[in-house]
């Protein structure tokens, strides 16, 4: 191993020997621990910390990193007291995430830190999010994210990097790639020979160097970081390393061939560079000895400290309350005149209002600049609020909600348009595991709308048509709002940009120009959680949203002798329980209609909740009409005996004869 200290004083090298000794002499006591029972689990970078340290170091104080698994020296080097730590993967009430999350899995904006999820990956997102809002600030900054060369092989890598190359993001992607991925060895993992050689299908800069040397790794990454702060632009760096210790303690390295293990224990990142700096004259035996107890010394009292800390107190109203961030928004009533709008322009409308109150908020989705999105919504926004805060983004709606994710932790304000609802598929990881999370986890905001064009009713077919909300009502974490007339989606609307948790907005596409009302003008936001109660009446109850609503309307036009209380839930979570219940009371009979399928349709839980908690005023079973258990048709004839329209008529009657 070649160290070229180039102008690098004794005293700037020995802070990086003690930078770099300091994670192993933790992790060598984190291996007694876990022998003694003491802890439960520990994923060791032992071999690896030279990456960590040396990148770390590289980045100013005021930059993101986002790291992973092993790279506790990401950590040490920004002086997080080790005894936080210690709190963190004990689960002690005083941890970063106060015994919600385990090990890395944390955020922390006092020390720019944002940890990864287990899914590997979405972090890369993140960091373009995080790196497009400096950008657009026109800050000279720069963000770090890892990821390993197993990671290398999922659509996250491939969608994150892509996206900041088009953008020209100020993003060092690195790689560390040490050997394995859990036991996968690497020529199982990918088919090129250097993961370096990625960065060319990108159109960006790959630099490969040696992980091990912590002068390699800090000088690289600081002229890379210097770079791009002036010209900003992605490059991929990959850091070639070993994994000495199994994937965790409890995996073991069996699969590891001994040669392999002799060969890279020759490269140990502390050994070499100490033995380098013995012979430069910056450190002694002594030195090395003395430098050793003071670390352990401290590394005893503060892992210490943390075991005597407390834990967590169990309460049930706590913890629901941290699923969400605190809103603190007041409902703002209309104020101007009415203007007759259809459906679609009423959400346009809101859009260019929030777009003029919070002048850091981002549109993001595919085709929504210069050509106005696939049915027209954002249509002039480029012109009026500029490329920077309009974007088309390529065809990855996972890399677009995590950069959406990215932008709400540094400061900005996303809106991400699904152009269809149906393709949220692609994107579910990002919107499951790290929007409806983050708050709970480590009581960070995701300022994030996810606008998601819903539906049937226009022959589009199985992949264009679905009402697929159940997916996400039954996630803590997340909001759902569903609008069914022109005032309720624009108001809803700003009620979602105003409130800092996600907001999943869903917009029904057959209303977009099949319907109008009057809708205030002006900004005027609606609370979300509370229902519209469109009619009263004694006979029965239809409880329903979206599409639904106008189903039911129908229905009743065609049976003016029907004597019905009619409740636009508007939104699906939270959802208002108590104008359910006071519907129930009041007619004793309940029909619940959606347009999404049946079975575990939402309509599912309100009647369980009825159920349970209205059953001494039902007069009959609560009936649901939804659509049927199949995928949407194409075929009209076919769509329409799909839908749950068909049905109502018939449910109807049998619960007025129950």
């Amino acid at each position: 191993m070649i160290f070229d200290r180039k102008d690098k004083s004794n005293s700037i090298l020995l802070d990086l020997y003690k930078r770099l000794l300091y994670p192993r002499l933790i992790e060598e006591k984190m291996l007694i621990l876990l022998r003694q029972g003491r802890i439960g689990k520990w994923f060791s970078g032992i071999g690896q910390e030279a990456i960590a340290v040396g990148s770390t170091l590289a980045m100013h104080a005021s930059e993101y990193i986002l790291p992973m698994h092993r790279n506790l020296g990401v950590f040490t080097s920004r002086d997080i007291p080790l005894s936080k730590l210690m709190s963190q993967w004990q689960g002690k009430v005083n941890g970063f995430t106060k015994g919600r999350d385990r090990s890395f899995h944390f955020g922390t904006q006092d020390y720019k830190i944002i940890g990864m999820i287990s899914h590997l990956g979405p972090q890369m997102a993140l960091a373009d999010g995080i790196a497009l809002a400096d950008l657009i600030e026109n800050k000279e900054a720069a963000t770090l994210v890892f990821t390993g060369e197993g990671a290398t092989s999922e659509g996250d890598f491939h969608e994150a990097v892509n996206v900041a190359a088009v953008w020209n993001l100020p993003v060092i992607f690195l790689i560390e790639n040490n050997g394995y991925g859990l036991s996968t060895p690497v020529n199982e993992q990918f088919k090129c020979e250097h993961l370096v050689d990625k960065a060319i299908g990108y159109g960006i800069e790959g630099i490969q160097i040696d992980g091990n040397n912590i002068l390699e790794v800090y000088d690289t990454l600081v002229d890379l970081a210097v770079k791009i702060r002036k010209d900003p632009r992605p490059v991929l760096v990959e850091c070639l390393t070993f994994r000495m210790r199994g994937h965790e303690e409890a995996s073991g390295i069996k699969y590891v061939p001994e040669e392999l293990i002799n060969e890279w224990s020759k490269k140990d990142p502390v050994k070499n560079f100490e033995a380098y700096l013995i012979k430069q004259g910056v450190l002694d035996v002594e030195m090395i000895h003395q430098i050793k107890a003071d670390f352990k010394k401290t590394i005893e009292s503060e892992i210490e400290s943390a075991f005597e800390q407390d834990e967590p107190i169990a309460d049930a109203n706590t913890e629901l309350l941290d699923m969400y961030h605190p809103d603190a928004i007041n409902p703002v009533r209309p104020s101007q005149p009415l203007v007759e709008m259809r459906y679609i322009d009423a959400i346009t409308d809101g859009l260019r209002i929030g777009m003029q109150k919070y002048q850091n908020l981002v549109l993001m989705g595919q085709d929504i600049a210069e050509y106005g999105g696939a049915f027209k919504i954002t249509e002039g926004f480029v012109n009026e609020f500029g490329k920077a805060r309009v974007r088309n983004t390529p065809i990855c709606e996972s890399a677009i909600v995590g950069a959406g994710l990215g932008l709400s932790i540094n400061g900005y304000k996303a809106i991400v348009e699904m152009q269809f609802a149906d393709f949220v598929t692609c994107g579910f990881n990002q919107i499951i595991n790290n929007l409806a999370k983050t708050h709970y986890r480590w009581g960070e905001k995701a300022d994030v709308v996810i606008r998601m064009p819903t539906g049937a009713g226009t022959g589009a077919g199985p992949f264009h048509s679905q009402s697929n909300e159940a997916w996400f009502t039954k996630t803590p974490g997340l909001k759902i709002v569903y609008p069914a007339f022109p005032d309720d989606a624009k108001g809803l609307l700003l009620g979602a940009i105003d409130d800092p948790n996600p907001v999943i907005y869903f917009e029904h596409k057959y209303l977009y120009r099949s319907l109008s009302g009057f809708v205030p003008k002006g900004y005027y936001n609606q609370e979300i959680g509370k229902a519209n109660i469109l009619k009263t009446g004694t006979q029965f109850s239809i409880i329903t949203y979206g599409l639904g609503v106008h189903w039911a309307l129908s229905y009743l036009n065609d049976n003016p002798e029907r004597s019905v209380t009619l409740i636009d839930l508007r939104s699906l979570q939270p959802w208002d329980k108590d104008a359910v219940a006071g519907a129930v009371q009041s007619t004793g009979r309940v029909l619940i209609l959606h347009e999404d399928t049946l079975t575990c349709g939402f309509g599912a839980e309100l009647a369980a909740w009825i159920a349970e908690h209205c059953f001494e005023f039902l007069d009959a079973p609560v009936m649901r009409c939804a659509s049927l258990d199949t995928a949407i048709p194409m075929n009209k004839v076919l769509e329409n005996d799909f839908l749950a329209k068909s049905r109502l008529a018939d449910v109807a009657k049998r619960l007025l004869e129950y």
